[in-house]
């Protein structure tokens, strides 16, 4: 993912003018041409323009560069964004994932093992070097469901802040489902009725319903439920390893009892079973079924970010990964054997989700929590911008 990655600013932003001001403001010159029927300036007025233009772009020069940092730490992962601004967007500067299974046994013993804290305490350590090497200025780094539901994740977080130098914020659920959304929302077909956008985790899913208004294409929020179940907890429990087909169903009615207990508060049901609504799917469950459906020879982000699937597509990839063998799953490319015993029960939940809500097609989205920070942290800094800008023209 290293490279020069660009996306665009995916914060969700209903009637703001902001970001059009601020270009406008960061683009006024102090040396326009008059106007016309105005008086010529004198050569001193024209040296002192000159001096001025000179002086404000050597202040500019001395503005420290920008660069954000996005930290997510979940119960499978440990990921890591480093972007700069580059107009309105944002540039890919550096990044980094690493399976830590830090939530590996907590289903059964509510504590996040030694080993399991050593794995995560590595790959967080590799993080902060990056950050400090890459002179980061704005950062947020955040953790999820295993350190929320940990008895011991207090004392896991003390321990990243006295190894590393950094501060891990565990975030609420509905924080996590919002995040969500920002780092997708740029992949929402706006002439849908509605969506159902899906994180796929660890040790839980967020699920998140959308209303799209048939107006303006606009959307809105309206309904989002954290479902204490995910690719670990899910394996842990049914057997990711060797998933029997009586196992496969039994996880399969496991998520759909989950979902059914939650209902619909919103009120869109009928635009999912009327056709008009579809799924974004952001996990490491849908980039590897996408991965398998393109039969790619390496994952390929250009290649599955964004793509859209048939839930008739999606299910056949399923059902082959379902007759593979653990070894089969470990030397798909798009897979690999950190994935291995963990893709099955994904898929289940996927389907669990597809047979409650259906839809004929699902969009994939290999983004999320992380493009969810920057974006904010993008934000923020745009704000301090403004805000050095008033106090220096009031100076």
């Amino acid at each position: 993912m290293r490279g020069c990655l660009v996306f665009a600013d995916t914060t969700p932003r209903i009637g703001s003018s902001e970001d059009a001001n601020i270009v406008g403001n960061s683009e006024r010159r102090d040396g326009a041409d008059a106007p016309d029927g105005a008086p010529p300036e004198s050569s001193n007025s024209s040296a002192k323009k000159q001096r001025s233009l000179e002086q404000a772009r050597s202040n500019r020069r001395r503005v420290p560069r920008e660069r954000y940092a996005a930290l997510d730490l979940g119960t499978n992962n440990c990921r890591l964004l480093i972007a700069a601004p580059q107009g309105r967007k944002l540039r890919i500067v550096d990044a980094y994932s690493k399976i830590v299974r830090l939530g590996e046994g907590l289903s059964s013993t509510g504590v996040l093992s030694d080993k399991a804290m050593d794995r995560a305490l590595e790959a967080i350590g590799v993080c902060s070097r990056k950050i400090e090497q890459r002179g980061v200025t704005h950062m947020r780094c955040i953790a999820t469901q295993a350190c929320r539901s940990a008895e011991n994740g207090e004392y896991f977080i003390e321990r990243v802040r006295e190894e590393t130098g950094l501060t891990l914020e565990v975030i609420t659920a509905e924080e996590e489902a919002r995040l969500a959304v920002a780092g997708c929302s740029e992949l929402i077909d706006h002439n849908a009725a509605a969506v159902l956008l899906f994180d796929i985790g660890g040790g839980s899913t967020e699920i998140s319903w959308l209303k799209i208004e048939k107006e303006t294409g606009k959307f809105t929020v309206a309904a989002w439920m954290s479902m204490p179940i995910g690719v670990v907890s899910l394996s842990e429990k049914w057997g990711g390893s060797d998933l029997t087909d009586a196992a496969y169903e039994g996880a399969l009615a496991q998520v759909r009892e989950a979902l059914t207990a939650f209902g619909d508060p919103a009120g869109l049901r009928g635009a999912f079973e009327n056709g008009n609504a579809h799924f974004l799917g952001t996990s490491g469950t849908v980039t590897s079924i996408a991965g398998l459906h393109l039969a790619l020879p390496r994952y390929r982000r250009d290649r599955v970010d964004g793509l859209w699937l048939s839930m008739n597509d999606a299910r056949a990839v399923t059902n082959k990964l379902r007759t593979m063998s653990l070894k089969e799953r470990a030397n798909e490319p798009c897979i690999g054997e950190e994935r291995a015993d963990l893709v099955v029960c994904g898929c289940a939940i996927l389907e669990a989700l597809a047979q409650e809500w259906p839809v004929a097609r699902v969009r994939v989205a290999d983004r999320g929590l992380r493009e969810g920070l920057l974006s904010d942290l993008a934000k923020k800094a745009r704000r301090e911008r403004k805000r050095r800008r008033r106090r220096t023209r009031s100076g």
